[in-house]
């Protein structure tokens, strides 16, 4: 009987602790995915088939602000950085797909706060 492996990836989105409205935030993405390319072989020799994030989609609140279609050329566990502008709290939703099917997802508040007035 052949045994089937399932791998889910895990995520991690970092962004400054201390987040004002209007601010410009640097997103970090860190995936956690092997990104196989097809071309490598295991211990017997035989090809480990292809295997990497086809589609990545960043929504904050109702609105995408990022999405990116990797291909084989990105390494494993790929680093995602990009900016959005922070204007309320919401909710940051990721989501991602491989060439496997296997669908992953993480979902994180973004908290904004209120611009003092000088």
């Amino acid at each position: 009987m052949r045994r089937r492996i399932l791998i889910m990836a895990f995520a991690r989105i970092q962004w400054p602790e201390r987040v004002l409205t209007g601010d410009l935030v640097k997103v970090r993405l860190l995936v956690q995915h092997p990104m196989d390319t097809g071309y490598l072989q295991d211990l017997l020799g035989k090809l480990v088939p292809r295997n990497v994030i086809r589609s990545l989609t960043c929504t904050l609140g109702q609105q995408e602000v990022f999405r990116a279609e990797p291909s084989s050329g990105i390494s494993a566990n790929p680093l995602f950085e990009f900016f959005v502008r922070a204007e309320q709290t919401a909710e940051m939703h990721v989501e991602w797909i491989d060439d496997r099917g296997v669908k992953g997802s993480l979902r994180q508040t973004l908290t904004v706060l209120p611009k003092s007035i000088p």
